[in-house]
């Protein structure tokens, strides 16, 4: 028999139990950073070696972190589901929790890219726990300086449109950890299937506008696959 396929949706309060802190609950700060001065296009050109240092000493608190039970209950659906994740996130929490199927629409931390064309995939690259700095002069395959793969402020969202598909397709659509107030992601909901269930995890009341039937566990993103991994395993 064809197993049901789970779209999940997940934003930081997915990475929030592992330590990684979030910019929206700091009053716009990201590790005390103003987010436009480290996550706009404007912020890098202005002063690329603060936003080089910034990412660098986010990837070294990364390879310091561990998945949370939550991932590793979100990968566990993949032994009687059909699983995609959608994830603001751009830690790799997921990928080591093992989910085998991961989408980041805002970038990846481990990798780096192209200042002159972020997204030619030519130009992306692995960054390796030995190597995990990005310094000015380091080139891309292009010739450019190399960035972090990060989808910054005002910057276009290139994996929306996969993520659009595996949403259109979802049999149950979950949503774990995100505001639902940062667009493009924020807008998924609107494609999938009328009547496809929805379940939303997360301990603050989430606003979110579906047709759908839509279910919610007001817990954190391990409570919340607990409680949620149950419901689904007896539906």
């Amino acid at each position: 028999m064809k197993k049901q396929k789970i779209v999940i949706l997940t934003g930081a309060g997915m990475s929030a139990e592992s330590g990684i802190k979030t910019f929206r609950d700091a009053g716009g700060l990201w590790e005390n950073y103003p987010v436009q001065q480290v996550a706009s296009i404007e912020g890098y050109e202005e002063n690329p070696r603060l936003v080089l240092d910034f990412y660098n000493a986010r990837r070294k608190e990364l390879l310091h972190t561990t998945p949370n039970h939550g991932h590793l209950m979100v990968a566990k659906l993949e032994e009687d589901f059909e699983v995609t994740v959608v994830t603001q996130n751009v830690d790799n929490l997921h990928e080591r929790a093992g989910s085998s199927h991961v989408i980041h629409l805002h970038g990846e931390l481990m990798k780096a890219t192209s200042s002159r064309d972020p997204n030619d995939p030519a130009c992306i690259c692995e960054l390796t726990p030995e190597h995990p700095d990005i310094h000015l002069g380091d080139k891309a395959a292009d010739g450019s300086q190399l960035r972090p793969y990060i989808v910054w402020f005002g910057e276009a969202v290139p994996k929306f449109e996969d993520a659009v598909r595996e949403a259109a397709t979802a049999d149950i659509f979950i949503i774990i950890g995100t505001s639902m107030q940062v667009y493009p992601a924020a807008g998924l909901i609107s494609y999938i299937r009328p009547g496809t269930p929805v379940y939303v995890i997360d301990p603050k009341a989430v606003p979110v506008r579906s047709a759908s039937p839509v279910h919610t566990i007001s817990k954190g993103a391990s409570e919340g696959m607990d409680e949620l991994s149950k419901i689904l395993l007896t539906r």
